[in-house]
């Protein structure tokens, strides 16, 4: 899976087209168990999210080299646990969602319009808009 990671990262970078990145599990994690990418294999995302998924709860990437590349980058970083109330994923909507390619994983859409991503770090909350969404909220 990090080869696939990798290889999207890549081509998405050199078509400077920066992308969310959505993934059961910790990224840029040191830990084998849980980390399905370093750095270096997704530093083309501006936002990235780690997720929980069902009995599966993720606590948020420890590495302190990890959370200053994402400041320095200006990376939007979001950790969702479904289960108990700690944000949402709408992994239906996503699912429905014409892959670009695949390579044993899912890859994201080409979506025609820009999602919309607010944060606010002070507060400790976020959203991320579907396309066309972000005057719903």
């Amino acid at each position: 899976m990090a080869r696939d990671i990798a290889r999207y990262n890549a081509e998405l970078i050199a078509q400077e087209r920066p992308y969310l990145l959505i993934g059961v599990g910790r990224w840029g994690s040191a830990t084998r168990r849980s980390d399905p990418g370093g750095l270096e294999q997704i530093a083309g995302a501006r936002v990235i999210v780690e997720s929980g998924f069902r009995d599966f709860r993720v606590t948020p990437s420890q590495g302190s080299h990890f959370f200053q590349n994402l400041t320095s980058f200006q990376v939007g970083f979001f950790t969702v646990n479904a289960d108990v109330g700690e944000g949402f994923v709408r992994w239906d909507w996503l699912a429905a969602q014409p892959a670009v390619s695949e390579r044993g994983l899912r890859a994201a859409p080409a979506l025609r319009r820009a999602i919309v991503v607010r944060m606010d770090g002070k507060r400790n909350q976020g959203v991320i808009f579907k396309p066309g969404r972000e005057q719903e909220g």
